[in-house]
């Protein structure tokens, strides 16, 4: 199973890989800071929505539920830059053009 997830994450780099989660793509984003028994918003738009195998394939990258999912703890450059990594991974593990729309 890749470790990258549908949004560009890559799991294995993230601090609650391991016990706390399994992975976007294991739990089919129903990850540990949702509540029970649903997915995180991005996946329920991707897979069970648009039925996408990643956001890469989506031509509103980065939307405004990626935007509106931010983590709080980072700054305003961080989260800019996590975007960057995010689409950057979409494209060389999902092989989609995910240039980021005007």
């Amino acid at each position: 199973m890749s470790m990258i997830s549908v949004c560009g994450t890559d799991c294995s780099t993230c601090y609650c890989y391991g016990e706390l989660c399994k992975g976007c793509n294991e739990l089919q984003g129903k990850v540990f800071h949702m509540p029970e028994g649903k997915a995180c918003r991005i996946y329920e738009c991707t897979v069970n929505t648009k039925k996408y195998s990643s956001c890469g394939k989506c031509d509103k990258l980065p939307c405004d539920i990626w935007r509106s999912t931010r983590d709080p703890k980072f700054s305003d450059e961080e989260f800019e830059e996590n975007i960057r990594e995010r689409m950057s991974n979409l494209q060389t593990n999902y092989k989609y053009n995910t240039k980021p729309q005007s």
